[in-house]
């Protein structure tokens, strides 16, 4: 054995022995509603699946091991900033809206302009894609479809007012808040609505969807769970915010302020983790969840107990919620507008990119690419050298 030879070995020797250190932390299913062998081969909408786990258990190529010699890969500038919004990817194309009031379509390979749609003034959300469609919340009152391909459009819905929250599209399907109080379903093909659900105030937070459930909170300070295909009311709690959903358990706000765990099917709280007041949205995958606070810190929670793993003090305010995939966790800073990315199974520091202006932005991990958006102007992709 020449030393070229054994050099490789070590190294893979290496390599194995740092997967073999996870075991906790080991690749598994979509965590969204416990859904088995379910694959998600892009990230098509806000936390990649109508449950917002925000986690890719298909992501092979980057890990803990190699993350660190992350660069840019490309930047597409808009003319405006993008912090606010998260890139959606599916088929080789990257879609995010920027407050120059459009939606842009981006090569996911080179940043190329595939094409632009205006969608009203500063637009902040996320787009969501599925079966060709785009669809992207409007500041003028419209919630969009365009073709995703060409950035034709299909068909447009108005409500009372403009939308806000980001659309979540599940078995075709389209849910999405409006300031006129309501949640709309909308078929996903026509736009045509199948039904609303009236609650006390504006319905400002982005909805889940799992297990035939639709979850959603309202600025009337209530969370509800829905008949996914009726919109009959299941049941209801106090805490407002929008949800994430895994492994039969939702979470979101509790009255408190505190993040909490509810039961997906009955909302009984099984734990409430208060640290400040308020917190980005969870992401969730190995039995842990993941949470930025108003404390200034990162925790990773036990998913059964609420228990508090490990936190992370970044040195700018949290302004993104987390991304988690191969066993890394990633999320972007406000003040600072860092990128960050930590060993999710300590919270160790791996990477960090800073473009100095704030990345409220949550990430898109797919394919071996981290996509983002910057105050900056820039919607960013980061590679690893040779890819």
């Amino acid at each position: 054995m020449n030393i070229r030879t054994i050099g490789w070995a070590a190294l893979f020797i290496v390599i194995v022995c740092i997967v073999a250190a996870l075991p906790a932390l080991a690749q598994s299913n979509s965590p969204c509603a416990g859904m088995s062998a379910t694959v998600y081969v892009n990230w098509p909408q806000f936390g990649s699946d109508p449950c917002h786990t925000a986690y890719n258990p298909n992501e092979f190529i980057l890990g803990p091991y190699n993350v660190g010699s992350l660069v840019v890969d490309w930047k597409y500038e808009t003319g405006y900033n993008i912090f606010t919004s998260s890139p959606a990817v599916a088929d080789g194309i990257v879609y995010v809206e920027s407050f120059d009031g459009n939606v842009y379509a981006l090569s996911a390979d080179s940043g190329i302009l595939v094409w632009k749609y205006a969608i009203g003034p500063d637009p902040r959300y996320s787009p969501a894609m599925a079966n060709g469609v785009v669809y992207a919340r409007g500041t003028d009152g419209n919630l969009y479809a365009l073709n995703a391909k060409t950035g034709m459009l299909l068909w447009a819905y108005k409500t009372g007012g403009y939308w806000v929250g980001d659309p979540t599209v599940a078995n075709g399907v389209v849910y999405a808040g409006s300031p006129d109080h309501n949640l709309y379903a909308l078929n996903a093909t026509t736009g045509a609505l199948l039904w609303k659900y009236a609650t006390g105030d504006v319905v400002a937070s982005t909805p889940a969807v799992a297990n035939g459930i639709v979850y959603f909170g309202s600025n009337d300070g209530y969370g509800y769970a829905l008949n996914a295909t009726t919109g009959e009311l299941l049941w209801k709690s106090v805490g407002s915010g929008s949800p994430v959903v895994a492994n039969g358990v939702v979470y979101a706000s509790c009255s408190d302020g505190g993040l909490c765990a509810r039961n997906a099917n009955t909302g009984a709280v099984r734990w409430n983790f208060k640290i400040g007041y308020g917190f980005t949205l969870p992401a969730v995958a190995y039995d842990v969840v993941f949470v930025g606070c108003s404390d200034g810190n990162w925790y990773a929670l036990y998913a059964d107990t609420g228990g508090v793993r490990w936190k992370y003090t970044p040195q700018g305010f949290i302004g993104s919620s987390a991304t988690v995939a191969n066993g890394v966790v990633y999320f972007g800073t406000h003040s600072e507008g860092a990128l960050y990315a930590l060993y999710a199974s300590t919270g160790d520091l791996l990477w960090k990119y800073t473009t100095w202006l704030y990345i409220d932005s949550t990430p898109a991990v797919v394919n071996g690419v981290v996509y983002v958006g910057s105050g900056d102007h820039n919607l960013y992709a980061f590679h690893l050298p040779g890819h």
